[in-house]
């Protein structure tokens, strides 16, 4: 699939490391609140590592993501770095859409960057999860004013 008609040009693989390690800082907070409110129910004992909280910490991630893909396109490491989540098809991105994306996010980056780094030779240089989510992230002049 080709570039949408408003000539778009896809984020460099930098750019988006980038914004994913911003993004990755303000969402171990994320985890460390969300954690924090699992002590009550531990009798205030550190949670251990178990299944549940793994669980857990995945839809943390998804609903951290998801929501701001669907409100924006942008995640606050995204808007740092000038980038915006757009679907491929006409319309906004849809829920299914993030769930693909974050799902196929997972291996792309845990198969050695692989999912990743095939944007290199992708021919509209798009990742595993950009290609399978029917979205792709863009570079931005400038942030749009708003949201």
């Amino acid at each position: 699939m080709s570039n949408p008609p408003d000539q778009a040009r896809p984020a460099s693989l930098f750019r988006r490391l980038a914004a994913l390690l911003y993004d990755s800082l303000l969402l171990l907070a994320v985890w460390f609140v969300a954690t924090a409110l699992l002590l009550p129910l531990n009798g205030g004992e550190a949670v251990e590592h178990n299944p549940f909280l793994t669980t857990y910490l995945l839809f943390i991630s998804y609903g951290f993501y998801s929501y701001f893909w669907t409100h924006g396109g942008q995640t606050l490491g995204m808007r740092a770095w000038k980038l915006q989540l757009r679907n491929r098809r006409p319309g906004p991105v849809t829920l299914w859409q993030t769930l693909l994306r974050f799902m196929v996010a997972i291996p792309s980056a845990l198969l050695f960057g692989l999912g990743y780094l095939w944007m290199l030779v992708d021919r509209d240089r798009l990742t595993w999860h950009d290609r399978y989510s029917e979205t792709w992230i863009v570079q931005l002049d400038r942030n749009p004013l708003g949201r």
